[in-house]
């Protein structure tokens, strides 16, 4: 079995890929990588885009398929183009038999945008060329080509988007798709003729818009710096404080760092990977519920100083009336920390099978019964008693309450908002709540062997109790995502409110969520701030104090800090098979923020 392991582990250092294997980084080979990165950025020429198509915007208006024909560096290719959006992939492998690839063209009717790599060599394939001008008469196509460009002739007639690299490589296969989806920019014009359309001169230049995915010598970090990260991994997982974790870091828009390590359960079958999606618990506050009560402050729809009862007609005769959104948002209203729904239900609340009296699917095998929540969990909640208002006590509830208030305002459940208004024009396409029903559990990092109250090991069903009895949407918890998309969404924040060329909030509004906004707290809107008691070393030693984020209990940390320019995500399932306290006792979080710190700082002496 070790013998298997190491090679696999060899294996997986050898393939020159952006997501990185949890290899020891090199920095002279990063360095002469990134020059060469650099080179085929640079020497990269967009053509035929008079229309501004390129960098591709408005992502929730489109639905993207990458066309391999045969393209040697396709899975390549189309890895980078998913970190952008949801693309779907087809080979016309299968199609090979047909002469004109009408088969292959009619299954793209459910696509508006079709992105075909190929290479010179390929270009003199009469049936290729066809297709392409035949499915660009009626979708929007992107064209990679790859070579030394003597095939752009045979694309005169094509007024469709040609990102041009004369080289063709696995990392030009990396580049391109970012050139496309604008995380690296187009510079370069052709240098010479190649044809009576391309000409010397031909060629347009776009701007950087999202994240870049490179090296950490692209951002002024050594990579060995950085390799106290995968130590510090190493020491967690042998020490249990959690079977995997996955470790994101992005330096000034440019993702630099991004592994994964250990597996799925201690059972070491499936290994982790950096496209796995985690249950985020708390930090579920942050990104889904605040930016959604962002968004209505913006639009002048909900504001902060209006009483709960003002939005939440069932709270007007209850202890929470008078109480106004800002302290809930500051966790100051004074509700309790929590409630042990679980602890109340009775035989009878919950059956094995759903049916029209226990439609709520709490977890595999485990329905509650119908009017739960509503008949139950809310009254609860709006009845507690009001103990220590004005005074910072972390609350779930608060959550719970700005959900039914962004619920009642914008007239929809929480998740399609938020899907809708974020994470499907941010092309965030694993986050969101409820992934059982749009992914396999293979996908899904498992978290805890509940043998108490779900009797069940939790595959893609919330972790906390309150939310799955909830039916797995909560304000509080109940989110998922990778490593990737929490990226997007917090280098969307470090951009003060602006992502792949588009405004989601006014600089203002991220400032003020973002920043202290509590007399009696370190807090922001909904957001975890650094500590100003340097006693605590929170969220680590070396955080600046401008440093905002949010930690959760399933083993999850985000947290950016922009005088550094910093974006680091944190994954785990700590809680498998059960809750484990190593990940806090062993600082496994606060000691990579650090080490992170540590050689951003180096680098800029």
């Amino acid at each position: 079995m070790r013998t298997n392991n190491l090679i696999g582990t060899i294996a997986a250092c050898l393939i020159l890929i952006f997501t990185l294997s949890a290899c020891a980084q090199d920095h002279k080979q990063n360095e002469n990588r990134l020059k060469n990165i650099t080179t085929i950025a640079n020497s990269s020429v967009l053509l035929n885009n008079q229309q501004g198509f390129v960098p591709v915007t408005k992502l929730a208006d489109k639905k993207f398929v990458s066309i391999n024909l045969g393209f040697a560096y396709q899975s390549s290719f189309d890895s980078l183009l998913n970190k952008y959006a949801d693309v779907k992939s087809l080979s016309a492998e299968k199609y090979r038999d047909s002469a004109t690839l009408n088969d292959l063209a009619d299954d793209l009717k459910y696509y508006t945008t079709v992105i075909i790599p190929i290479t010179d060599q390929m270009a003199t394939n009469g049936r290729f060329l066809n297709f392409i001008s035949d499915v660009a008469k009626h979708k929007d196509v992107v064209l990679a080509v790859f070579g030394d460009g003597k095939s752009l002739g045979s694309f005169d007639n094509l007024n469709s988007p040609i990102v041009w690299s004369p080289q063709n490589n696995n990392e030009a296969a990396m580049v391109i798709p970012q050139i496309i989806f604008g995380g690296i920019a187009a510079q370069q014009t052709l240098s010479k003729v190649f044809s009576g359309k391309y000409t010397a001169g031909s060629g347009f230049k776009t701007t950087v818009t999202r994240l870049k995915y490179t090296v950490p010598e692209d951002a002024n970090v050594n990579s060995e710096d950085l390799n106290e990260i995968d130590k510090i991994v190493a020491e967690g997982i042998a020490g249990k404080a959690s079977p995997g974790m996955v470790v994101l870091v992005a330096k000034d828009g440019k993702v630099i760092y991004n592994k994964a390590f250990g597996y799925h359960t201690y059972d070491n079958v499936m290994p982790d990977k950096v496209t796995d999606i985690f249950d985020l618990a708390s930090v579920t506050k942050i990104t889904a519920t605040t930016p959604s009560v962002m968004r209505l402050v913006e639009e002048g729809k909900l504001k902060l100083d209006t009483n709960i009862g003002y939005y939440i007609p069932r709270a007007r005769n209850t202890p929470m009336n008078a109480i106004n959104v800002r302290e809930v948002m500051l966790h100051q209203a004074g509700f309790i920390p929590y409630i042990p729904f679980h602890n109340y239900i009775k035989e009878g609340d919950y059956a094995r099978d759903s049916s029209a009296a226990f439609p709520t699917k709490v977890a595999d095998r485990y329905y509650i019964r119908k009017g739960f929540f509503s008949d139950f969990m809310w009254p609860k909640m709006l009845n507690s008693p009001i103990k220590t208002r004005g005074t910072y006590v972390y609350s779930d509830i608060s959550m719970y309450v700005m959900q039914d208030i962004v619920e009642h305002i914008t007239q929809k459940p929480e998740e399609q908002y938020v899907l809708d208004n974020f994470y499907t024009p941010l092309g965030m396409h694993s986050t969101g709540y409820l992934p059982r029903n749009r992914f396999s559990k293979d996908q899904i990092i498992p978290t805890e062997d509940d043998q108490v109250f779900r009797k069940t090991l939790l595959e893609g069903y919330v972790h906390d109790q309150g939310a799955a009895l909830k039916g797995g949407v909560a304000g509080h918890a109940g989110l998922f995502a990778n490593a990737n998309d929490l990226a997007i969404y917090y280098q969307l924040l470090l951009n003060k409110g602006t992502y792949g060329g588009e405004q989601y909030f006014k600089p203002q509004t991220v400032e003020t969520f973002t920043s202290k906004q509590s007399n009696v707290s370190r807090r922001g809107l909904g957001f975890d701030r650094w500590d100003p008691d340097l006693t605590k070393k929170y969220p680590s030693e070396l955080a600046s104090s401008q440093t905002f984020g949010h930690t959760g209990y399933t083993g999850i940390g985000v947290w950016v800090d922009p005088s550094r320019g910093l974006v680091y995500i944190f994954l785990s399932n700590r809680v498998n098979p059960t809750v484990s306290e190593q990940l806090g006792r062993m600082n496994i979080r606060p000691r990579i923020q650090d080490a992170i710190n540590r050689a951003i700082d180096k680098g800029k002496k």
